[in-house]
């Protein structure tokens, strides 16, 4: 299934070291335009919500909100809500996937 192919090449990201987690980081990453993809978990809070997808339009970075807390946390082997893939190539494979998964890709 594609959805849990996301998930491998998220942790293959990490492991490779083409991840930034953690809201100050990622939005660190956002407004350096080093991020190439952003992942933000459905059950975060609105708040942590809004101000990444907010931060993710004004720089025109993708994001998605398809997976939750746990599906992220277990793919990085790390406990995280919002996650900066910085790598091209790890993105726009990711970004395919997703497409195929949901449908349309949300930004």
């Amino acid at each position: 299934m594609n959805k849990e192919r996301v998930l491998n090449l998220l942790g293959l990201a990490q492991r490779s070291r083409n991840l930034v987690t953690g809201e100050e980081l990622v939005l660190e990453e956002i407004r350096r335009q080093k991020a190439k993809l952003v992942f933000i978990a459905n059950d975060a809070s609105e708040n942590t919500k809004k101000k990444i997808t907010d931060k993710s339009k004004t720089y025109e970075v993708n994001y998605n909100l398809f997976f939750s807390h746990q599906e992220l946390s277990n793919a990085i082997g790390a406990s995280r809500k919002v996650i900066a893939v910085t790598d091209k190539g790890f993105a726009k494979r990711m970004i395919e996937l997703l497409v195929s998964v949901e449908g349309e890709f949300i930004e």
